[in-house]
């Protein structure tokens, strides 16, 4: 009998293992996928068989909310804080740097044991010690700066066809991949997802796509552009959404897309299955702000770049076989400040309480929509500049109210505060405004605004350094996606500077891009410019010697008979000086 019980212990023995052992992850993010860009969510054109099939084996977050651009909710994401605690301000020209010293979740997960993989987009930091492989990943695949077709694009990237065999950084190196972005990215994360290891893996998969430029595969698009696009043509519920001239090209386009991202997530999740952990894999799938574009969102208020629930609430399923019963429904607001938190806890790593998230841990809503939840307040807010700025362009969301002030997100621009109430379960499309009936929820919710805002900027938003000729980063490109200063924006006469530091002293090659021929140029470091001639077909280079330390560097070139800002500064260090 004893060898009887002994035998069947080994037999039970793995199964038990394999019941405690810390689950897979793999997170999914999509680019500008709105709430009503999924079937499952009552769009009757877009085709996401694969998406509509996940919703109903997963657990809904019914009332999930990011912020209404990239990379604030990036950087939320993958550190459970409000992304103004992060120095995360906004997208581009300096202000999407994630200062080095926040503890990320792929860093938490590594020292966990976990193996870490991104494939995507990243948006938080081009250059060390921002990039993906300093932030706790051991393998990447990612696209720079913003997106695709942006000004981070590599030298010799043509953004009109950015999108197709495009040019990305595979573990520090740039490669010139094949094939249409959605589905490269894709075969990295099916590869990482099926390596042989004992370790978990944590699989991040941030899709560039169905953000503009809207580049697809034609056949993808012109199965919709057959199709009737216009409002009449999707369920009549909520806001109106056809307030001007509809751009169907772009529509159908879209579309085209987010039918591509819903095959290669079918991809994955066969990955998962073939290598037989799908029931104990953490599988979430979520968006990172509203739709890009004018086109149907559940009748949800506005989309992309507001605070209200058409830019900020999203589509967020949880599948997790071994401890989530399918068809769960979550009905507290929750938010992208509380993925990291529940991946810890889920993942069987340290307290998530210890690491100073600003998000919750979720794992007992997940298990028991009914659990004890303490009601609390989140908040938004999105705009551009350089800092944020208080009462500008803010939302707080409480369990039942939601004050909303949308004025101010354009840069430069005046603004004058206008405050509207909205009782969201009653009114989840924000069309009657509250505020002169509840005077006393508006000062209540504006107060605890403004002690979140007091919180969440009190270090200052001095923007993190660009180190240049560190050992882990000999070479370094600085482009238009990280430069500051008043003119700093992307047209082709604005000009800015980088603020940089040179982690070792010596010589380096400094090397200068623009389009056309260049005939001279200009370099500035620490207030001293050096002019000379030079000429080169779309590039110069020289070298000059740097000291270490903190400094500020731009350069003008003169291409074509104009003076304008140079497109790249490249520098690679060549050693000590002699």
């Amino acid at each position: 009998m004893r060898r009887l019980s002994l035998a069947l212990a080994l037999v039970l023995a793995p199964a038990a293992r394999a019941a405690d052992a810390p689950p897979n992850v793999l997170l999914v993010i999509t680019d500008d996928q709105g709430f009503g860009d999924i079937g499952a969510h009552g769009n009757p054109v877009v085709r996401t068989p694969n998406l509509d099939a996940f919703t109903k084996q997963s657990a809904w977050l019914k009332n999930f909310h990011v912020c209404p651009v990239c990379s604030p909710t990036r950087s939320a994401l993958l550190t459970g804080q409000y992304n103004y605690r992060t120095g995360i301000v906004d997208t581009f020209i300096g202000r999407s740097l994630m200062r080095p010293d926040v503890r990320t979740l792929p860093e938490l997960l590594k020292g966990a044991g976990y193996r870490t993989g991104l494939f995507g987009k990243w948006h938080l930091g081009d250059n060390y010690p921002l990039r993906p492989e300093d932030r706790g990943f051991d393998e990447t695949l990612w696209s720079a700066g913003g997106g695709l077709a942006q000004p981070s694009d590599p030298p010799g990237q043509a953004p009109a066809t950015a999108y197709f065999d495009p040019i990305l950084t595979r573990n520090g190196k740039e490669e010139k991949t094949k094939g249409y972005c959605t589905d490269v990215f894709t075969d990295g994360a099916v590869k990482f997802i099926s390596a042989e290891s004992n370790k978990p893996f944590f699989a991040y998969v941030a899709y560039n796509a169905p953000h503009g430029p809207y580049q697809v595969p034609a056949e993808l698009a012109a199965k919709y552009a057959k199709l009737d696009l216009g409002e009449k043509a999707f369920p009549q519920l909520g806001q109106p959404w056809a307030t001007k001239k509809l751009n169907t090209d772009e529509i159908a386009k879209a579309y085209g897309m987010i039918e591509n991202i819903d095959a290669n997530f079918q991809r994955m999740l066969r990955a998962i299955e073939d290598k037989k952990v799908a029931d104990n894999t953490i599988v979430i799938f979520l968006t990172d702000n509203g739709p890009g574009g004018v086109r149907w969102n559940a009748g949800l208020r506005n989309r992309k770049g507001t605070v209200y629930e058409g830019g900020t609430r999203v589509p967020c399923y949880v599948r997790w076989p071994a401890k989530v019963k399918a068809g769960t429904v979550v009905e507290q607001p929750l938010a992208h400040i509380d993925i990291a938190p529940t991946l810890l806890n889920a993942c069987s790593t340290p307290d998530p309480k210890s690491f100073g998230f600003d998000g919750r841990d979720i794992v007992r809503l997940l298990a028991d929509p009914k659990a004890q939840w303490e009601e609390r307040t989140l908040f938004v807010q999105w705009h551009r500049g350089d800092e944020p700025e208080k009462l500008r362009a803010f939302a707080a969301r409480g369990p039942r109210y939601k004050l909303v002030q949308a004025n101010g997100t354009a840069p430069g621009a005046k603004w004058t505060p206008k405050y509207e109430l909205f009782d969201i379960p009653a009114d989840p499309f924000e069309e009657k405004d509250l505020a002169a009936e509840k005077p006393e929820e508006v000062a209540k919710l504006k107060k605890e605004y403004e002690a979140w805002f007091a919180y969440v900027t009190k270090k200052g938003f001095a923007p993190p350094r660009i180190v240049i000729g560190h050992e882990k980063a000999p070479f370094t490109r600085l482009t238009r996606q990280d430069w500051r200063g008043p003119n700093a924006q992307w047209g082709p006469d604005n000009a800015g500077h980088w603020e940089v530091t040179f982690a070792r002293a010596g010589k380096y090659r400094v090397t200068l891009h623009a389009p056309g021929e260049i005939s001279e140029h200009s370099f500035t470091a620490s207030g001293d410019t050096d002019t000379a001639k030079g000429s080169g077909k779309g590039s110069v280079s020289f070298t000059q010697t740097f000291g270490a330390g903190d400094n500020r560097v731009s350069a003008t070139v003169s291409h074509d008979g104009k003076s304008r800002a140079a497109h790249y500064i490249e520098f690679e260090f060549l050693g000590p000086a002699k």
